[in-house]
């Protein structure tokens, strides 16, 4: 008798515990477990981007092969790798010496072409005043002034050699065309040198100021990038600053690279944050295809549907409570809450054990 008396108490217990438990299921809260993750409801700036990776570009012109536009041996050099250069700075000699005696050649080729000029004016003149007294024929007056215009012809002939000897001369200097940093030194002193159809280069410099991204946007991406749309990247040297650019051109052509379509966007740089960029750095960049700011927003892994509409679960203390919520923007992370939700409130994210 007492064994039954003590199973029907068990009984009667389990009986009322289930009572409990589905009583709180009519209830418009839930209990929230113990294991349950919750995300503060609060005002963000939202952005959809596209994701790429890239590369560190100079310029058009910003990298410069400089050569020798004459054939001779190199002198001396001035510059090593790594050295910055000034625009119009001297980079390297070549042996000028013939060029040297070329003008020379040429100076006295000028002084012996004026003085027959002169000489060929002086007789035109005394011929002028022979032919208004009829001592000489007209004949005779026009080889006067022919030799005349002549001489005055080879004066012409001979200042414009010798300006170009005077610029070959020049040549023999070789000067920075841009500024910047010299990447490459191909030349050595005391090599010979030969300007034929392709200038010889000696330095390449590179302007470090005028540096772009390449960035490699798939095909499936490149449909919503635009010009002019805002561009975030880093490099790993610089793993903690995000640097600051603007889509400037979308290359027609593609790349394409182990069956994978890419498109080169073009990043033009707009803040570097004091940093020394370097040509070749690999990039990641986000390019920013709408962006809202100061909004409220929530976790997307808070925002739930059913067959009623779109929810979120919000705390009070120990409870959770289901607010239909209206939903805007929507990002990578977050999305935007137009209506239902405060800022301040704590939803739930994540999978919820019922």
């Amino acid at each position: 008798m007492r064994a039954i008396s003590i199973i029907a108490l068990i009984l009667l217990v389990g009986s009322g515990a289930w009572f409990v438990t589905t009583g709180n299921d009519d209830s418009s809260a839930d209990r929230s477990d113990d294991e349950a993750q919750t995300a503060l409801v609060a005002r963000r700036d939202l952005r959809a981007t596209v994701l790429a990776t890239g590369v560190v570009r100079p310029m058009v012109g910003a990298e410069v092969r400089v050569g020798s536009r004459v054939s001779g041996v190199l002198q001396r050099l001035y510059v090593t790798v790594g050295d910055r250069v000034r625009k119009g700075e001297l980079l390297a000699q070549l042996d000028s010496t013939e060029f040297a005696a070329r003008v020379t050649q040429a100076e006295a080729t000028l002084e012996n072409a004026r003085a027959e000029h002169a000489y060929a004016a002086q007789e035109y003149a005394r011929a002028v005043e022979l032919r208004e007294r009829e001592i000489i024929p007209d004949a005779e007056m026009d080889v006067m002034e022919r030799q005349r215009d002549v001489t005055a012809s080879q004066v012409r002939q001979a200042e414009a050699n010798l300006d170009l000897t005077r610029i070959q001369l020049g040549y023999t200097k070789i000067s920075a065309p841009i500024g910047g940093v010299v990447a490459e030194v191909a030349t050595q002193v005391g090599e010979t040198v030969a300007a034929s159809f392709a200038s010889p280069t000696f330095v390449t410099i590179i302007d470090l100021a005028r540096l772009e991204v390449w960035a490699y946007v798939d095909e499936t991406d490149i449909g919503r990038v635009e010009l002019g749309q805002r561009a975030l990247f880093t490099v790993d040297t610089y793993s903690g600053t995000d640097f600051e650019g603007t889509v400037t051109a979308i290359r027609p052509m593609a790349e394409i690279q182990d069956a994978v379509v890419n498109y080169i966007t073009v990043v033009e740089i707009s803040a570097d944050h004091g940093k020394t960029l370097r040509p070749e750095m690999t990039t990641t960049v986000n390019i920013e295809l709408e962006r809202r700011d100061d909004v409220i927003a929530i976790p997307n892994s808070a925002v739930r549907r059913d067959r009623n509409g779109t929810y979120a679960f919000v705390t009070q203390g120990a409870e959770r409570l289901r607010k239909n919520i209206q939903l805007g923007y929507r990002s990578r992370e977050y999305t935007e809450v137009v209506d239902g939700l405060n800022e301040g409130d704590r939803v739930v994210v994540g999978t919820i054990s019922q």
